[in-house]
């Protein structure tokens, strides 16, 4: 074998790029070789870069096969449609080399088209475009269901251009577009694009290889509609063989109500779990409430009917404490009437044994935390006692926690006091068992509930917020907001903390209530820039780290430039094309930049409330990193 043909195979052999298969023919000519060696020469290059060629092709054409492998093997295991479409524009924008690559689906009750899926996009305004039918080069081929290219997307007279699409395409920096339709049978359903930022000509394999995503993600879509049509029929059936068991089982549900209440006295259970259970026997909803007890106590012990309801009073002594309420049966036969009498009257004696009890621990526990509320000049070694004896926890830090509850009924004003006293009467009892098991404090003040809880290993005051909202609104079945304060150290040694931190946590339940928050739980650190105006300690730097801190720690590590991109992009309306100009780098710089920060942020980074807090917190971030000494 002769010895340029040695260096071609090694060229092949080591994947060199094609300019270096002109170097044996120039050093050849360097070296004064004649015209015969040199004509074999150029023989050798040109069958080499054909052989390379070939081996390119075919790596292209086995990661093209290989995707379209993965696609339809995420198709067969179908669960989630958003991931399978997401993987699919993932897989374009990879093979065929583009910055972006998205997905359109086409709303024929609005008449409209809109964005499903994009990736490599960083403009919130191209994320949530909407599009009118027929409109821009997604309406050109979603009307001939054939694909369409465009070189220079502006220069293209061929679709209708209109302002909104042409603003948002602006904004992204796109240039030149590829669009191949969605179809299912002769029905065009969306569209999917592969996109660049700068001029490019898509080769006629690549459209093919776009056009056979399109083909699975049109058969994903399909397959989601038809899960869902078989998933709802299912459901019917199961509706109907419920009915079928209901009337054959009547007399046995009657005997296993029996069971299952006297089990439940005899293990302690609640009344709550006394409606659960009747739920399962007779079937529909029981629920106790006290709103219901005016109706019930015209019931005479009985189980009426009231509009589409049925209602069994809860009474004890001549007093009605609420009743059981059924929904969900139009009809109710004699033996499930009796049998929702009876846990009526279960209820009630599960109601007159635990009150006693509930309302003489409930008093100790609230004489307690209102003193180191009112007089926090008591003796330090008497609290401690009185803390001992109902077995709270004297040495933990302490977070304080206001809660109400929030109705969002139309009631009267009548009825909306009468609901406020009884809301009060059960969140302090709720409160109160709460406070035992956690070995806390609890008391009704100022139309609700507060607490002192202490905080367990490596619990948040934020954390036990949302814990203690589920589960007073889980035991009342209905929303309960509390806000919380910061952690409260010493709280037995210095109880003047304790009024400062439960005036803390009130400032944050009245605002979730402002922000349509109700029955959230919630700290300071969990209300953003509000949190800074709400908690006592104003941490600035904890609210910058919370909401940039990734940021501005890739910048140190990296020695990039993310924090300073987000600034001019913020100034500039939020805009790729501006901000490079501002930056005086390249719209693909930008665009990287951008893509890294919502890697590090978060995909919603964009959205309306996270903007806000984000650029507070550069502002903030600034003014710290300015200050002398900083």
């Amino acid at each position: 074998m002769s010895h340029e043909h040695v260096s071609y195979l090694e060229l092949l052999a080591r994947g060199a790029a094609t300019e270096a298969y002109d170097r044996p023919v120039l050093l050849a000519r360097a070296t004064g070789a004649g015209p015969e060696e040199l004509a074999a020469l150029e023989e050798a290059r040109a069958l080499a870069l054909s052989v390379r060629a070939d081996l390119e092709g075919r790596r292209r054409r086995e990661a093209e096969l290989s995707a379209l492998f993965e696609t339809a093997h995420d198709l067969a295991g179908l669960r989630d449609l958003d991931a399978v479409l997401r993987a699919i524009v993932q897989r374009a924008r990879s093979l065929l080399g583009t910055e972006v690559a998205y997905l359109s689906l086409n709303d024929p009750d609005a008449g409209d088209t809109y964005m499903r899926v994009t990736e490599g996009s960083v403009s919130a305004r191209f994320q949530q475009v909407r599009l009118g039918m027929g409109e821009g080069l997604g309406g050109l081929v979603a009307q001939t269901a054939r694909p369409y290219v465009t070189a220079d997307y502006f220069g293209d007279a061929r679709f209708q251009h209109t302002r909104t699409i042409d603003t948002a395409v602006r904004d992204e920096g796109l240039v030149a577009i590829l669009g191949v339709p969605l179809s299912l049978g002769s029905q065009v359903i969306g569209v999917l694009f592969a996109a660049d930022r700068r001029s490019r000509v898509f080769e006629r394999e690549q459209v093919s290889l776009l056009c056979s995503f399109a083909a699975h993600a049109a058969v994903a879509i399909d397959t989601a509609n038809l899960l869902a049509e078989t998933r709802a029929a299912l459901a019917g059936l199961e509706r109907a063989n419920g009915i079928i068991r209901e009337h054959s089982a009547v007399i046995e549900r009657a005997s296993e109500v029996h069971d299952r209440l006297s089990e439940l006295v005899l293990h302690g259970g609640g009344v709550h779990d006394v409606a659960d259970a009747v739920s399962e026997v007779i079937g529909g909803t029981v629920e106790f409430t006290e709103a219901d007890a005016g109706s019930a106590r015209r019931a005479d012990g009985h189980v009426v009917r009231e509009d589409d309801d049925w209602v069994a009073a809860v009474s004890v002594g001549g007093e009605t404490l609420g009743a059981l309420v059924l929904r969900g049966r139009p009809e109710l036969d004699p033996v499930d009437q009796r049998t929702l009498e009876r846990a009526a009257l279960v209820t009630s004696l599960l109601l007159l044994a635990r009150r006693s009890a509930g309302e003489a621990e409930q008093r100790v526990r609230g004489e307690l935390l209102d003193d180191l509320l009112d007089a926090p000049d008591r003796d330090r070694r008497l609290l401690r006692e009185r803390a001992a004896r109902l077995r709270a926890d004297s040495d933990a830090p302490h977070v304080v926690l206001a809660a109400r509850v929030d109705r969002a009924d139309g009631a009267t004003e009548a009825d909306a006091g009468r609901r406020e006293g009884a809301d009060r009467r059960r969140l302090g009892a709720a409160a109160s068992h709460l406070a035992a098991t956690r070995r806390g404090l609890a008391s009704v003040r100022d139309g609700g509930t507060v607490l002192l809880l202490p905080l367990g290993p490596g619990e948040t005051a934020a954390e036990l917020a949302r814990q203690t909202a589920r589960h007073l609104g889980g035991t009342l079945r209905e929303p309960v907001t509390v806000g919380a304060s910061a952690p409260v150290p010493e709280h037995l040694d210095h109880a003047d903390r304790v009024s400062v931190a439960y005036a803390e946590a009130r400032r944050c339940l009245e605002t979730l209530r402002l922000l349509h928050r109700s029955g959230e739980g919630a700290a300071a650190e969990d209300l953003g820039f509000l949190g800074l105006l709400l908690a006592d300690s104003r941490d600035i730097g904890g609210f910058v780290d919370r909401t940039i801190g990734q940021v501005v720690a890739y910048d140190h590590r990296r020695g990039t430039d993310l924090v300073r991109t987000l600034d001019a992009y913020f100034a500039s309306g939020m805009s790729p094309a501006r901000t490079k100009d501002d930056l005086h780098v390249h719209v693909n710089t930008v665009a990287q930049r951008l893509e890294r920060v919502g890697r590090l942020l978060g995909a919603d980074w964009q959205s309306p409330a996270r903007a806000l807090e984000i650029q507070l917190a550069l502002r903030l971030h600034a003014l710290s990193t300015a200050a002398p000494g900083a």
